[in-house]
């Protein structure tokens, strides 16, 4: 009988994993294994798993070099049951198989970047205090202000709308380009003001006119959707048959990429949009769903944590079939498209 998680104490009290009853739940972890924490963070979804099975081991991924450092202490007081791997989770399956573990029971996903990130003015993920434009998970390659720096006009204005969902994308664009000409956009609240004085804030929306934008820069410089797509399919080769995968969302973009996944892997039809417009040949079915469409939150979870007011968890059990060739429809949708015509503003 598994006993509900403590929760997090300390420095990692604020750091509330959403959706953490029901990822619980869909999991089943009735039995003793191995399970996947691939975006480690705070170390709220380890903590849980490791409380709710004595007998569950975990491996814990994740790219945030400042992440793995602050999980020191709950690897020492784990018993050897956890181990903390620095690197990115679209590479699990590779990463696992470098420390002597060939499969796994279980694997959970918490997409996107982590409210400790969030938290941390020097990362320069938000725009709600003043820090360098980085947004950098792993503090390596090209920062935000790179891109906003050098890339060009359309670059920039297919970014903010494809990644960014920002209908102003082109105006920002142009924004942006007149702005750098004077000198560079080196900080958040920079880059903040800028969007804020083209973009009109939605009348009574409690949205800053700058969400949108930062949130198109940071999936293109942590190539996140991309990064779903590789974890996707990692997880697919990693399970056991019988593992099980969730996978926790916060917006249309990342929610849309794990459905067409899982429809596909366990044979139900995906049907053509503008957004997945191709629909692959049927594979083997190697997932049967566990959950028949997306989990949401509690009201009551939704008042006690803002974050988890757009969450979504989709969960699904491996079958016996072997893993199918990469979806190329889904690949597809971590790509930025062909600019469209007349719809951008």
């Amino acid at each position: 009988m598994s006993r509900p998680p403590r929760r997090p104490q300390g420095d990692h009290a604020r750091h509330v994993p959403v959706l953490l009853a029901e990822v619980l739940a869909s999991l089943d972890l009735s039995r003793a294994g191995l399970a996947v924490d691939g975006t480690f963070g705070a170390g709220g979804y380890t903590r849980a798993l490791l409380d709710a099975q004595p007998d569950l081991r975990v491996v814990a991924i994740d790219r945030d070099p400042t992440a793995i450092a602050a999980g020191g202490d709950l690897v020492r007081t784990s018993a050897g049951r956890l181990r903390l791997v620095s690197g990115r989770f679209g590479d699990m399956d590779a990463l696992l198989a470098g420390i002597g573990e060939a499969q796994a029971d279980w694997v959970v996903l918490d997409i996107g970047v982590s409210s400790m990130q969030l938290d941390q003015a020097e990362r320069g993920f938000s725009f709600r205090q003043d820090g360098p434009l980085d947004m950098r998970m792993g503090g390596d390659g090209p920062s935000a202000a790179d891109l906003v720096n050098e890339a060009d006009e359309t670059t920039l204005a297919d970014i903010l709308y494809h990644f960014g969902e920002e209908r102003r994308s082109r105006a920002v664009a142009r924004a942006i380009l007149e702005t750098r000409r004077r000198g560079r956009i080196e900080t958040t609240a920079q880059l903040a003001d800028l969007v804020a004085s083209v973009v009109r804030p939605e009348p009574g929306s409690p949205i800053h006119p700058a969400t949108r934008a930062f949130q198109g820069l940071r999936i293109a410089v942590n190539d996140e959707l991309g990064e779903l797509v590789r974890g996707l399919h990692a997880a697919e080769r990693l399970l056991k048959p019988g593992g099980r995968l969730g996978v926790v969302t916060f917006h249309s973009l990342e929610d849309r990429i794990v459905k067409q996944f899982f429809s596909a892997r366990s044979g139900r039809a995906a049907q053509g949009s503008r957004h997945m417009p191709g629909v692959e040949a049927p594979t083997p079915k190697s997932f049967r769903l566990v959950t028949k469409g997306p989990v949401l939150p509690t009201e009551a979870e939704t008042e006690g944590n803002p974050r988890a007011r757009s969450a979504k968890l989709r969960a699904a059990e491996r079958t016996e079939a072997a893993p199918p060739p990469p979806l190329s429809a889904i690949q597809a949708l971590a790509s930025l498209p062909a600019a469209q015509k007349g719809t951008r503003r």
